[in-house]
């Protein structure tokens, strides 16, 4: 059948697909589908193959009770249509079964399982082989076939001795690379899955190899180098995937300049068709950046809980149960300065323009999402993120973050936070890591559209419920440096959905820096946004003033740069009379707003007793630091705005009254002394108001 009639009749299948009743495949359809997997077969045939049979499949599991009564029919469906051509003694046909059966394992690899583990199917997989023993094409069909069925328990234990022995082989020949390839992935899968069975608890060894890693490294390395043809690339891309993810194989590989040069331009600089069929799956792009995000990766940071559940596994392990104790030398190899080597070494030999090339030559939301998370841990090193930026690393990391962001719910809520995978967030926190460290210019450029469009996932990150407290404090700093750049900035990031709500919260987290950091972003929002500073002090209520009295508390750290953040917010936010109120109110119940103000001019000042005789004593104890400038400017603000701000006079001269027994007067006459000899000292003018108010109060004056 030419190809451009089997393509009609694909587009027929898939057309009946999206029909509700559609459920079962005419034999003329299925004989279709089989034969569309041909290696003959050009891509686009291939791949709506690939769409047809996963709609098939989908189908059965939608309309089928239990997961295993899905998986019985999906192989009563299309296993007899593999199992007869796996009998045939015409080579075309006995290619199609095993193509179409590899096929299915990435399509819906639990049918394929149970179709491979049948009675009899693994030998008339093998029958092939015997029939055709010079055939290049059955040998490259079987040793695939294989290479998918040994990545699952349940085929690889099922797996004869003779037929691994066949395949380490087909791995030692020369004569045909490609056949070489896809029988040392093999071979690296069933290596990989018989370790991972071994160190189960009580779980049966599958069948091993004896062809060592090293070996495999060393053929698949080659065979990259080399490049010979796409089939044995792709393979040996696939393998050295998997290789990977060894310490030992990382440091090879990444100190490997010519290896790593023909890798990187396995990527196109242009951008070609791709889908997110299986077979797009292990692509060489997808496989070439796979390598790379193995190859930078850092271990992965364990919470308290974790590292003791991890802690606990360990002593647990029993030895001679295929348990060994971890190698140290290997244990140092992901430590953090091997990484940041790796990483470095990465960057030396080129790595940045691949990723940013695999972003542009492809849309397969897997592939970009690796790229993303290559990117995070390279920046996780602070010394990259400039390469990175002018390399164009920011703006790839847009692209990807705008392919998984779902649209807004509508044009009147821009920004509605849709819930995302958490895989979906490495790409954001590799950007927040970039405008953490760099001006909003730097990352996102003039324009400033590009500069609001971060704000959206920068806020969802935040808010995201699986988000952990680094990506939380990361938004949060990427947002404070957001909010910096101009008040509609300020603005927009308020108004995030959820936004707001979660920073106040985070403001009263024990952590230090995610309370600091949120305090901050509070203290720019409140200057730049007139509808957060309505709502903190140009309102008379509760919330309000309950917003106030954090603040207030968060002064009194034993923290410089919140105290500096919180006093900052206060001293802005005490400019509305409302706000003066609402801490006079406080004053009059609690008698410590005027204290804390205090010791922000000098440290030494100490509370005075309350009418019961006890000191209004902080909840944290604290050492301050001692007469910083920025602590002193910003208290003699709120000082001068809360004294004036307050409108009536008898409660303003209780404060003047007050201000003089604690000791504030003679400290604001000190801070005017001491900046009297720089006329544009921007204190001085508010200690002057300051001291005006409070004489005017009948208080008397002396330094």
């Amino acid at each position: 059948m030419l190809s451009t009639d089997l393509e009609v009749d694909l587009d027929t299948i898939l057309k009946k697909s999206q029909e509700k009743s559609w459920n079962t495949l005419l034999q003329d359809e299925l004989n279709l589908l089989v034969t569309a997997f041909l290696p003959s077969q050009p891509l686009t045939i291939r791949s709506k193959a690939y769409i047809g049979v996963s709609a098939f499949c989908q189908r059965l599991r939608e309309t089928s009770g239990k997961p295993d009564e899905a998986t019985d029919a999906i192989a009563r469906a299309l296993g007899p249509a593999i199992i007869s051509r796996l009998a045939e003694t015409d080579e075309q046909n006995v290619i199609s079964g095993l193509t179409f059966l590899t096929a299915l394992f990435q399509v819906d690899w639990q049918a394929a399982s149970a179709i491979f583990t049948q009675d009899g199917a693994i030998e008339s997989v093998f029958d092939g082989a015997d029939l055709f023993p010079k055939s290049s094409d059955i040998s490259i069909a079987l040793a695939q076939l294989l290479g998918q069925a040994v990545g699952h328990k349940t085929c690889r234990v099922a797996v004869p001795p003779q037929y691994i022995e066949w395949l380490e082989s087909k791995s030692r020949q020369n004569a045909d690379a490609a056949t070489r390839a896809a029988a040392a992935v093999a071979l690296i899968k069933l290596s990989r899955g018989s370790e991972s069975d071994a160190s189960e608890i009580g779980g049966s060894e599958g069948p091993s190899s004896s062809s060592s890693s090293d070996e495999l490294m060393k053929l698949m390395k080659g065979l990259v180098v080399e490049g010979l043809n796409i089939s044995s690339l792709s393979d040996a891309v696939e393998g050295l995937a998997y290789l990977s993810v060894d310490p030992k194989f990382k440091e090879q590989l990444s100190s490997d300049v010519t290896f790593l040069s023909r890798l990187f331009s396995l990527i196109p600089h242009k951008p070609s068709a791709s889908t997110d069929t299986p077979e797009a799956g292990m692509s060489p792009i997808y496989g070439t950046v796979l390598i790379i995000s193995n190859l930078c990766a850092y271990r992965p940071k364990l919470s308290q809980e974790e590292a003791q559940i991890a802690k606990l596994r360990r002593m647990a392990k029993v030895p001679g149960k295929g348990q060994p104790e971890e190698d140290p030398e290997v244990s140092k190899l992901e430590d953090e300065e091997h990484v940041q080597e790796r990483g470095r070494r990465l960057i030396e030999a080129g790595v940045l323009g691949a990723l940013s090339a695999a972003v542009k030559a492809t849309d397969s939301r897997a592939v970009r999402l690796l790229v993303g998370k290559a990117l995070l841990s390279l920046v996780e090193d602070k010394e990259n993120r400039g390469k990175v930026l002018q390399s164009g690393g920011a703006k790839a990391l847009m692209t990807i973050i705008h392919g998984v962001l779902p649209s807004p719910t509508s044009s009147t809520q821009p920004h509605n936070l849709s819930p995302l995978h958490t895989l979906d967030l490495e790409p954001i926190q590799a950007l927040a890591k970039l405008a953490i460290t760099a001006s909003p210019v730097q990352v996102f450029g003039p324009n400033e559209g590009a500069l609001y469009d971060a704000i959206r996932p920068f806020a969802l990150m935040l808010v995201h419920p699986t988000s952990n407290l680094l990506q939380q404090f990361e938004a949060i700093m990427a947002l404070t440096n957001l909010s910096s750049s101009s008040p509609e900035a300020a603005d927009r990031i308020a108004k995030a959905e959820g936004l707001m709500n979660k920073v106040e919260l985070l403001m009263l987290e024990n952590h230090t820096l995610i309370r600091r950091a949120s305090t901050e972003l509070i203290c720019n929002i409140v200057a730049g946004s007139e509808e957060v500073f309505n709502r903190y002090g140009g309102e008379r209520n509760a919330s309000a003033k309950s917003k106030l009295q954090v603040l207030v508390a968060l002064c009194d750290l034993d923290d410089l740069p919140t105290r500096l953040a919180a006093s900052g917010a206060l001293a802005t936010l005490t400019a509305a009379p409302e706000a003066c109120q609402s801490l006079l109110e406080l004053q009059t119940e609690r008698h410590h707003v005027l204290p804390i103000f205090a010791q922000l001019v000098d440290p030494t000042i100490v509370p005075l007793p309350d009418e019961s005789g006890n000191e209004d004593v902080v909840e944290e104890i604290r050492s301050p630091t001692q007469g910083d400038p920025g602590l002193v400017h910003r208290g003699v603000v709120c000082i001068r705005n809360f004294v004036v701000g307050v409108e009536d006079s008898a409660a303003r001269k209780e404060l003047a009254l007050e201000a003089q027994r604690l000791g504030l007067v003679q400290a604001l006459a000190r801070v005017f002394k001491d900046n009297s000899a720089d006329r544009s000292a921007p204190v001085l003018r508010s200690a002057a108001e300051a001291l005006k108010c409070m004489m005017e109060c009948g208080v008397s004056i002396t330094a």
